[in-house]
């Protein structure tokens, strides 16, 4: 407890003077399911380079709030060691069981990247920021493929491409959308029954040469990976001939895909209010990525995807 007392969380004025980006607003349900945390007034948790807030019914992060410097990057080997946080309730998060359960065929997936904190003046820092992402409340559980192809090669993109190679400042807010929906797991878990997230979500924050604040948004899905693995019980039919708004959103991005959206999109959604900012994507319609996708050598050189994003470019 003592050490992580220690730990620099989020920094809302970490893009400069006047442009503050503030936590995401939580619904009034969802302030409601927030996991207690010793020690914090507002329920955060804070890691080095990011902070998040845990939904305790759910037991996973509503979502992680990260700072990236890609000027003061160091690249280090990965070291690997998974804990529960003490700040709040065992029973607020999943750790162990969940992943050695049977058949769960699930990543522990970090929703604050590794190497997005991985950053400081001294290698020390890099490393403290790296080895914070490795506590239970910063994990969602992902199929292999979003979770070490798909999503990673976004992943890689904002950090190596935009962040690192311009040495530019960025606001990351990640998390699950946790909704009442999402399939069930095939194996109880503690005698419970576990809901796991269909989609994943990105907004990003950054400043352009024109001194103003913009951000654009991603989601990415994997109930098609989960129903083709047998991981999730088959859902069942609905009798209603209704489908709501939610409903209506979820089943454009079911499939196996990177989307760029609008972050009204995310919003809907996530029941987050995210702070405004100018958006350089227009489109209602969802753009997939995996689609546009181009093939050229990626930064780690193994020739993986990268993207033509829309607004994307510091």
């Amino acid at each position: 407890m003592e050490e992580l007392a220690h730990f620099k969380g989020y920094k809302s004025d970490f893009l400069g003077t006047g442009h503050k980006v503030r936590l995401p607003r939580l619904s009034r349900k969802l302030r409601a399911a927030v996991a207690p945390v010793a020690g914090s007034r507002k329920n955060v948790l804070h890691y080095q380079n990011f902070s998040l807030v845990q939904n305790a019914r759910r037991r996973f992060p509503i979502f992680t709030a990260a700072n990236i410097d890609g000027s003061l990057f160091k690249s280090l080997s990965r070291e690997d060691n998974w804990q529960l946080d003490p700040r709040i309730d065992e029973n607020h998060q999943w750790g162990p069981s969940l992943y050695s359960a049977e058949k769960s065929d699930f990543d522990r997936g970090h929703m604050a990247k590794r190497e997005d904190v991985q950053w400081g003046h001294t290698e020390e820092e890099a490393r403290r920021g790296a080895l914070s992402t490795f506590f239970y409340t910063n994990a969602v559980p992902q199929v292999a493929k979003l979770n070490q192809q798909l999503w990673r090669s976004l992943e890689d993109y904002i950090l190596k491409t935009e962040a690192v190679n311009n040495g530019k400042k960025i606001a990351l807010f990640t998390g699950p959308v946790l909704s009442d929906r999402d399939p069930v797991f095939v194996t109880e878990v503690d005698g419970q029954r576990i809901h796991i997230p269909t989609l994943f979500w990105k907004v990003i924050y950054f400043t352009k040469s024109d001194g103003r604040l913009y951000r654009v948004g991603f989601l990415m899905g994997q109930e098609e990976l989960l129903a083709k693995q047998g991981l999730v019980e088959a859902p069942k039919k609905s009798r209603s001939i209704f489908v709501s708004e939610e409903e209506r959103l979820f089943m454009e991005f079911k499939h196996a895909d990177i989307y760029q959206v609008n972050i009204s999109t995310i919003r809907k959604l996530t029941k987050l209010i995210f702070t405004a900012a100018r958006e350089p994507y227009k489109d209602k319609r969802p753009v997939n990525l995996i689609r546009k996708e181009v093939q050229s050598r990626s930064l780690f050189g193994d020739g993986g995807p990268s993207f033509e994003i829309e607004g994307l470019t510091l």
